[in-house]
């Protein structure tokens, strides 16, 4: 095997001024990612109901698998004997993978509860932004104790057991083990969670740099490792993270390859919290916004300030359950206004559901509780935001002015006007 010095670069091709909105290529072992990008969540080493070949033909330049999941089944030994996730997958192009810090939330306190109870600022509560006996984590500094909710068993997944699962995976993109809490928690318990993430971030580091030159001296791929930025909705916690994590250089001189930003919930809060980030972190390194992606606005608002791929369940599990993306807005596929609907979902949509397939027929496979339902779903929804992505992509290659208007027209058509009204803030006054 021929050796890959460099695990990652990035150039940046063109920005748009006085926003922090720019175009790229984020370079890999396993091939090139044009930026902005949107990377499809294949959490357990799929994208749910979908295949290798219907994942190429969405036009998904690559695809994100978490570790925690992956550590419980099939496991990373299992995974490293088949030679990394590419080979196990058959999967040919650039992987990242979660670290499992999401899952310290997840199944902690937003466990039984749900995201929105315990983040959201008005459909959740500080109330339910605490501890519970039920949850299935526990948090000290050395790691987290995690009982699995398959069985039961109890693991203890330090930063450094995250970077060597991470690296038996062998994804070409890690995350660093973080801690991630409810922004509606408090600031003591943020600022907790935050000392923990930059203390793991070096921890994490360091492992990954020793890891790395293991895989040298056995001539194989280098592997890029990411920072994660933390600190909810507070602006202090959100500069003190970015140049802590965009700072932090070992002894050695080796520095993180790029960012990750966690913690974001809601559309509304992306400009304030990204703004503080990506006016901080270096300029020259890629920043992936963690977990955001489930609504256009957050794919718009996060290139304008200055993210360079997204990554997030929310499109093919909404899919699955019939909640289905067009360009006029969101429609639920079950309503009886439906069932004798014989046009496509989107008769502007390029997916293999919209060219082949009408409403009705979908409407009659959910009815019918049929599997072929949720697989058409997850195509055009999968295809929707990939399609967004690459046209926001090509509307900022071509000009400032193509980006603003194709963002305004996107946004009125989709949300309507008045909704459209908190995502367009920024554009040019004459163009809103």
């Amino acid at each position: 095997m021929t050796q890959n010095k460099q695990a990652l670069t990035f150039d940046i091709k063109r920005k748009i001024p006085n926003t922090l909105a720019r175009s790229g290529t984020i370079s890999t072992p396993h091939g090139d990612i044009q930026t902005p990008a949107y990377i499809g969540a294949a959490t357990a080493a799929t994208m749910k109901t979908l295949t290798n070949a219907e994942i190429d033909a969405l036009g998904a330049q690559s695809i994100l698998s978490n570790t925690y999941h992956l550590m419980l089944r099939p496991g990373a030994d299992l995974m490293e004997k088949a030679g990394g996730i590419h080979k196990f997958m058959n999967y040919n192009k650039p992987m990242y993978t979660d670290s499992g810090g999401f899952q310290v939330y997840s199944l902690g306190m937003a466990y039984k509860k749900g995201l929105d109870a315990t983040s959201h600022t008005t459909k959740g509560s500080s109330e339910n932004a605490v501890m519970s006996a039920d949850q299935l984590t526990k948090v000290d500094k050395e790691g987290v104790w995690f009982k699995s909710h398959l069985n039961g068993d109890k693991i203890f997944m330090t930063p450094e057991y995250s970077m060597e699962l991470q690296h038996q995976i062998a994804a070409d993109v890690h995350m660093a083990f973080d801690e991630l809490t409810s922004p509606l928690s408090g600031r003591e318990q943020i600022k907790s969670a935050l000392d923990t993430t930059h203390a793991w971030a070096e921890r994490s580091l360091r492992r990954h740099v020793a890891l790395n030159a293991v895989h040298a001296e056995k001539g194989e791929n280098q592997q890029a490792l990411f920072g994660v930025v933390q600190g909810a909705r507070e602006e202090d916690f959100r500069y003190e993270s970015a140049g802590f994590l965009g700072g932090l250089t070992l002894e050695t001189g080796e520095q993180f390859d790029g960012f990750g930003i966690g913690g974001t919930f809601q559309p509304e809060e992306l400009p304030d919290v990204l703004t503080w980030i990506n006016e901080t972190l270096p300029e020259g390194k890629p920043r992936h916004l963690l977990g955001m992606g489930a609504q256009p606005a957050d794919l718009f608002l996060g290139v304008e300030f200055g993210c360079d791929t997204f990554d997030c369940v929310a499109p093919t599990r909404q899919g699955r359950n019939g909640a289905i993306f067009t360009y006029d807005g969101r429609i639920n596929i079950t309503n009886k206004r439906f069932e004798d609907d014989f046009t496509p979902i989107d008769s502007e949509c390029d997916c293999y559901t919209c060219l082949t397939h009408t409403k009705a027929y979908i409407r009659h496979l959910f009815k019918a509780n049929e599997v072929t339902g949720m697989v058409l779903a997850s195509i055009h929804n999968e295809r929707f935001v990939v399609k967004t992505v690459e046209d926001i992509r090509q509307k900022l290659n071509e000009s400032d002015a193509a980006f603003w208007a194709y963002k305004r027209d996107f946004l009125v058509r989709y949300y309507g006007q008045e909704r459209a009204k908190d995502f367009l803030y920024t554009s040019p006054a004459d163009w809103q």
